[in-house]
């Protein structure tokens, strides 16, 4: 058998491949989105010691910019980093407000931000809607994974300590840590195979998720309203498990607190009902309007922060206090601006006045100190970062030490 021999013809289409593929690489590596964003880091975050008590008086250390996107209401403190949005820029900063890295984007506008496994989730609103995600590392301001896919334009963020996701009238989605979709639920824009969503039909109006649960609330074309219960980890992410179902008798019915095999739905002026995981209610709890569901937007995303030994929503005008295991309502604050944060046994509340330092077994208010907020009357959620406090006020995100 003859060797191959490789003739001029050869070479030249060789040739002709390589430079081929060398432009194309070259093309796709410039267009890029990465090539469209900018991430530095200023300063190593420092280590400190988070507060055992709340101090006896507290002041202003940092006044920072923060455009909340849309069904966000805390300050988002990720692995004991403040991170806050303005314009084309994320920042994140330390306990004082000092910036330690910055993310800066261009060419899309953020649509929807979140924080778990210690990494910043933001998402981006491109040409194909708000499904291109980049993720970072919090404390060292470092890339982590990315991800792009076609999604709606318009969504509300949905997290827990496992997933990170969208929410919008059409479709929920969610990610694990290395940014590979777990499930999505609704309508499909380029479905790969027929008949893999249950209800692609219906609008979603409410979600929630904690560890291996993901419950939801839509409205159907046949005037029916309903919770369903899904497995956030199906055989197969394209194709949705409901494990249980409940059809409600109001169409307002929103979701405002999550357990790991029971949901609570708010019923406009009536009341919030719990159900399990296996479809039956569980309990209800009369309370009253919620100005929060009632001027919301569609799909609502409720304030809510978890507690050591609670979950809580914030309905607007008062803070509602939740048992984990039943989501009964234990307490209700009717002083309250917004979500508090644990402090050992105890609760700081944000009220009108500044904040209250709240005991849990006795529901008392041992302690109250003024916070000036220089004529701001609208809402104030808190979170704990290090030693310090960070609260929102509209659109700035204040430090207070």
């Amino acid at each position: 058998m003859k060797p191959l021999r490789s003739t001029r013809a050869d070479w030249i289409a060789t040739a002709v491949i390589a430079g081929v593929s060398v432009l194309a690489v070259t093309g796709a590596w410039a267009t890029a989105n990465i090539r469209q964003a900018d991430l530095e880091t200023h300063a190593s975050a420092p280590e400190v010691a988070a507060w055992n008590e709340l101090p006896d008086t507290l002041s202003v250390a940092a006044e920072l910019p923060n455009e909340l996107v849309p069904g966000q209401y805390r300050p988002l403190v990720v692995d004991g980093v403040l991170v806050t949005h303005e314009g084309p820029q994320i920042r994140g900063h330390s306990s004082t407000g000092e910036i330690l890295w910055t993310y800066t984007r261009d060419d899309a506008d953020l649509c929807s931000i979140g924080g778990a496994w210690d990494k910043v989730v933001a998402v981006y609103r491109t040409g194909v809607g708000c499904g291109d995600v980049v993720t970072i590392n919090a404390a060292d301001g470092t890339y982590s994974d990315t991800r792009s896919a076609i999604n709606t334009d318009e969504v509300v963020p949905i997290s827990s300590n496992d997933r990170v996701g969208t929410v919008s009238t059409e479709r929920v989605e969610l990610w694990r840590s290395d940014m590979v979709r777990t499930i999505e639920y609704g309508h499909v824009e380029a479905p790969q195979e027929p008949d893999q969503q249950p209800h692609p039909e219906c609008t979603i109006t409410s979600a929630l998720t904690r560890t291996e649960l993901l419950a939801l609330t839509e409205t159907c074309p046949n005037e029916t309203t309903w919770l369903r219960f899904l497995d956030t980890t199906p055989d197969d992410a394209r194709e949705p498990e409901i494990t249980a179902e409940v059809q409600l008798d109001n169409p307002g019915a929103r979701l405002v607190a999550i357990g790991q095999d029971a949901a609570a739905v708010y019923e406009p002026g009536e009341q919030v009902v719990t159900y399990s995981s296996a479809d039956e209610q569980t309990g209800a709890w009369p309370t009253e309007l919620s100005p929060h569901v009632r001027d919301s937007s569609t799909p609502f995303a409720p304030a809510t922060a978890d507690l050591p030994h609670h979950m809580s929503w914030f309905d607007g005008e008062r803070l509602h206090l939740l048992r984990p295991s039943t989501l009964q309502i234990d307490h209700t604050f009717d002083q309250a601006i917004g979500t508090g944060v644990a402090l050992g046994d105890k609760l700081v509340l944000p009220t009108p006045e500044g904040l209250e330092l709240v005991n849990l077994t006795t529901w008392r208010t041992e302690r109250s100190i003024d916070v000036d907020r220089d004529g701001y009357r609208g809402p104030v959620s808190l979170s704990m970062l290090g030693d310090a406090l960070a609260e929102t006020r509209g659109d700035h995100t204040v430090i207070l030490r």
